[in-house]
């Protein structure tokens, strides 16, 4: 009986325990509980279950926010004309330097990350880090084998119909780098002569990389904007990527966000004109102060109708002519006809 008694016991507190357990799970799963459960933590963070219950990423939560861009290339409207600028000067300058039709497109321009831009990139490439001089910051320019090879057959007398030779698996030689050297020194000279209408700068050559880890110019995490170019030589071309960071652009920033009527710029001459000819006729009230005297209050309150206000001036002092608190002119007080007048003589000469 004693045993029957203690199992019976046993049996209570386990239910007590279970049913305690029970209640503890409908507290945390109430709405009103600040508990989070499983699902709710793995969506906050950007994290949820495929049919095959395993975690996949998605585009929501704190991930979504980390892995955005973090600028786009729409709020920099003056960006895009001056893109539009650069490829029709590519497209003038490539034709004198290859003396062959050249046709110059602007594919897209988007903005991301650095780190997933060099990921994106497809190897062999030829990378060219360049120096904005004014700006004290870089820039990079990616060229694909193709248009390399392109380029070579172009300038060396490559038979027209047949495509570029492409060589897997070899570095490029002194005579494609020195030529490609070449066009990419006319590229930034057109991309200098692009920004000339915003802001004077000078894009220059820096060094030539074929490996993306040697031309890291910013942190993985940081923005950039990205211009793909493509550049068509009949049946031959390739394609031309130019990376700027937005911290190689914060100076410029403002003039970059402002809005123009097409490819208007500079100053307004219109609205200077206007606004020039509306101050001449602008009426201004402007004053004569003879005499600026301090006085104690217990004096002035000390005056009647009669008292005299002694100036301590000559006769022939001059009169102070201002508008508000910025002193004009100076002259010497007279009379004419039945009007009091003064009579200028200068400029009045600031006080300090």
């Amino acid at each position: 009986m004693a045993e029957e008694n203690k199992t019976a016991e046993t049996s209570k507190d386990w239910a007590d325990s279970i049913e305690v357990k029970d209640n503890n799970s409908d507290i945390a799963s109430s709405p009103d509980s600040k508990i989070l459960n499983q699902d709710e933590i793995d969506s906050l963070l950007g994290y949820g279950k495929d049919t095959d219950t395993e975690y996949t990423q998605q585009t929501t939560g704190v991930r979504a926010i980390l892995n955005s861009s973090m600028v786009s290339y729409e709020r920099l409207p003056m960006l895009e004309i001056v893109f539009d600028r650069l490829i029709r000067l590519m497209a003038t300058s490539l034709r004198n330097f290859t003396q062959d039709n050249v046709e110059v497109s602007l594919d897209s321009i988007e903005s991301m990350r650095f780190g997933e831009y060099i990921d994106s990139l497809t190897l062999p490439t030829l990378l060219n880090v360049f120096k904005a001089e004014e700006w004290d910051n870089y820039g990079l320019m990616s060229l694909d084998s193709s248009l390399v090879y392109s380029m070579v057959d172009v300038l060396l007398g490559g038979r027209r119909g047949t495509a570029a030779m492409r060589i897997e698996g070899r570095p490029y030689t002194t005579i494609e780098l020195n030529i490609v050297k070449d066009m990419i020194q006319l590229i930034l000279s057109d991309l200098s002569t692009a920004f000339d209408p915003i802001t004077s700068v000078s894009f220059t050559f820096d060094r030539l990389e074929t490996n993306p880890r040697f031309a890291a110019i910013s942190r993985m995490s940081n923005a950039v904007i990205v211009a793909h170019l493509r550049i068509d030589m009949e049946d031959r071309g390739g394609k031309i990527d130019l990376m700027i960071p937005y911290a190689t652009l914060e100076p410029v920033r403002e003039l970059l966000l402002q809005m123009f009527m097409g490819e208007r710029f500079g100053r307004d001459t219109i609205w200077e004109n206007h606004l020039m000819n509306q101050l001449w006729d602008t009426e201004v009230e402007i004053k004569a102060v003879l005499k600026e005297k301090d006085i104690k209050l217990a004096e002035i309150s000390a005056w009647e109708k009669g008292s005299f206000l002694p100036l301590d001036i000559p006769p022939t002092e001059h009169v102070n002519i201002v508008c508000g608190d910025v002193p004009l002119f100076k002259g010497a007080m007279g009379r004419k006809d039945d009007h009091i007048v003064i009579r200028v003589e200068g400029k009045a000469e600031k006080d300090g």
